[in-house]
């Protein structure tokens, strides 16, 4: 490991997009040992601590050792920027402000510094303080798009709407730029009480994008501040009948048959380049590479409106997608008491706390969510959900039958209830309800590969409509061609059915896709023994003892190894892994 004083420059891209990228390979990953397995002692220790916590996007411990690390050679100007954007991820921008104000002194155009800066400026309502870094902060499509957005709200601060309408309006790029632009120059003009000139850059925003949420919100809040309530309500309305509804949605309809005039989206300088940093940190979260520059722009909207829901559910989010389901708990219970995303949040909560086998913490949580607002299809489901997933199948089984009777009559989009409470009761040892609930799940949705393939296997399990449960599964492989699961299925329908050399040939793709499935390698190492491959057959067994099978298939893995195959076996059971969907 070379020593951190001769660690190559990181790019100025690299700091101008904050795309705290991973800096080893794969296979160098694989060799690093993790930090809890050794002692850290010295420079080097604490900087290959910080490089595998950074491998792991584990953004609070990569700060800590990089910062440790930076006290032993506070010159390195890598290090240093290391430290700062791995602080600025981590959350910690008041730690992080002052290596900004380090790295600025060593490089004036570091941009993501100067956008730091910036927005503690903002935060201090020492405004041209905040204008002279972000003026610097600009340079490439979402930096230009950002400065000027904040640069706006910045003099509404300084008591001059007029100039912040000017900064955002003469910044020219890409189309999409109009959207931003309109969003926050008409949430500033509703501010400074230009309403009729608000409504015309919010209406020409729902326009163009009519399902984004904060743009319904923008607009519908303004026309209520302008006293027209029933305008809000429909526009309010109109969306919930296109998409989903919304629990920010409800509360905001909710307080508008009050009589009360609806607060605006943003009410300040701090609030309003808050919203302009959630947007684009949300956007940028969801796209492919994205994911580091957006936990940047969601930590640095959260402080600037520590309440922000959106803004908290969206870094929950982000860190549920990288794994980081200790960082997503502690966001998800961050989010306001009173705020509508609130249940939302912890029903997320319980299920990353699930993630972190506090299964039965995760548990109670959500049977406490449910029992407190029954008629909650969110809720409700996510409950039956997390009951299936700990093999409490009967009352798993229970818990879907009580969303469905709230749904009532069955249409196309309940057909993943209908599965899932047949799945519970299939593994309960209920079988013609199981069996009902398959049938109608694929009447709802008869092209559906999950569906066709459990139905199909189970039938071939049982021996019964063979033909018809064969062809379920090709169909069901046709349309899943790399799922190694489904695959698995057919190879096992081969099996069943005696036709061992092709049960050997699907199993063996199936392993392909899947190699560290336990129960393809039992599967597998079933039909080799059946083609007399029977040191093939031993091996595939082992793998499948050393993959971890389910508690149950141990002992009947080991004893074939130990005697080989029984002229007519009972096969393990495997409808579980044959749908690792956990809903």
């Amino acid at each position: 490991m070379k020593k951190p004083h001769t660690v190559m420059r990181t790019s100025r891209f690299f700091a101008a997009a904050a795309l705290v990228s991973i800096s080893v390979t794969a296979a160098a990953q694989a060799e690093l040992p993790r930090i809890n397995e050794f002692i850290i002692t010295s420079p080097s220790g604490s900087y290959l601590a910080a490089r595998i916590a950074r491998a792991e996007r584990d953004v609070s411990v990569a700060s800590t050792y990089y910062r440790s690390v930076l006290r032993t050679d506070p010159r390195n100007p890598d290090l240093l920027e290391l430290a700062f954007l791995s602080t600025l991820q981590s959350g910690a921008i008041e730690d992080a402000v002052p290596l900004a104000e380090r790295l600025v002194a060593l490089d004036k155009g570091h941009r993501i510094a100067r956008l730091a800066l910036g927005v503690k400026g903002i935060k201090a309502n020492q405004f041209a303080q905040a204008r002279t870094h972000l003026a610097v902060a600009g340079q490439g499509p979402i930096a230009d798009l950002t400065a000027a957005l904040l640069s706006g709200w910045s003099w509404y601060g300084s008591n001059n709407f007029k100039n912040g309408i000017a900064q955002i309006d003469k910044l020219s790029g890409p189309d999409w730029y109009g959207l931003y632009k309109d969003l926050h120059a008409g949430l500033i003009l509703d501010l400074a009480n230009q309403r009729a000139d608000a409504l015309k850059r919010i209406e020409r925003v729902r326009s163009v994008d009519p399902n984004s949420l904060r743009n319904v919100e923008a607009y519908a809040r303004m026309l209520s501040r302008a006293g027209r309530d029933a305008d809000a309500e429909k526009a309010y309305s109109n969306f919930s009948t296109a998409l989903v509804r919304h629990p920010l949605v409800d509360s905001a309809l909710a307080e508008l048959k009050t009589g009360a005039k609806l607060a605006p989206l943003a009410a300040n300088a701090a609030t309003g380049a808050a919203e302009a940093l959630y947007g684009l940190g949300a956007a940028l979260s969801q796209e492919p590479g994205g994911e580091d520059l957006g936990m940047v722009y969601l930590q640095l909207a959260i402080y600037l409106n520590p309440e922000h829901p959106l803004a908290l559910v969206a870094l929950g989010t982000l860190f549920e997608s990288t794994k980081k389901y200790e960082s997503a708990v502690d966001t998800y219970e961050r989010v306001p008491e009173n705020s509508p995303l609130r249940r939302k949040a912890q029903i997320q909560r319980a299920l990353n706390l699930d993630v972190l086998e506090k299964k039965e913490e995760a548990r109670e949580r959500l049977q406490a969510l449910a029992e407190e607002k029954p008629d909650d299809i969110e809720g409700a489901f996510a409950y039956a959900n997390i009951l299936r997933a700990g093999k409490r199948y009967s009352e798993a089984a229970e818990a879907y039958a009580k969303i469905i009777k709230i749904l009532g009559e069955p249409k196309r989009e309940h057909w993943s209830l209908y599965y899932f409470r047949g799945m519970s009761y299939e593994r309960a040892k209920q079988w013609t309800l199981a069996e009902k609930d398959f049938q109608l799940a694929l009447k709802l949705s008869p092209d559906n590969p999950q569906v066709l393939n459990y139905l199909g296997y189970s039938w071939v399990d049982q021996g019964v409509n063979l033909d018809q449960a064969l062809e379920m599964i090709r169909k069901a492989v046709s349309l899943r061609p790399k799922d190694g699961y489904i695959i698995d299925s057919l190879g096992w329908a081969y099996y069943r059915l005696g036709r061992f050399e092709e049960a050997a040939a699907e199993l063996e793709k199936a392993i392909v896709l899947s190699p560290s499935d336990p129960t393809i390698n039992d599967h597998l190492g079933d039909a080799y023994w059946k083609t007399d491959r029977k040191l093939e057959a031993r091996f595939q067994w082992l793998r499948a003892v050393e993959n971890k099978p389910e508690p149950e298939d141990l002992p009947k893995i080991e004893k074939k190894l130990k005697e080989g195959l029984a002229d007519d076996p009972v096969p393990p059971r495997a409808e579980e892994q044959k749908n690792p969907d956990k809903g």
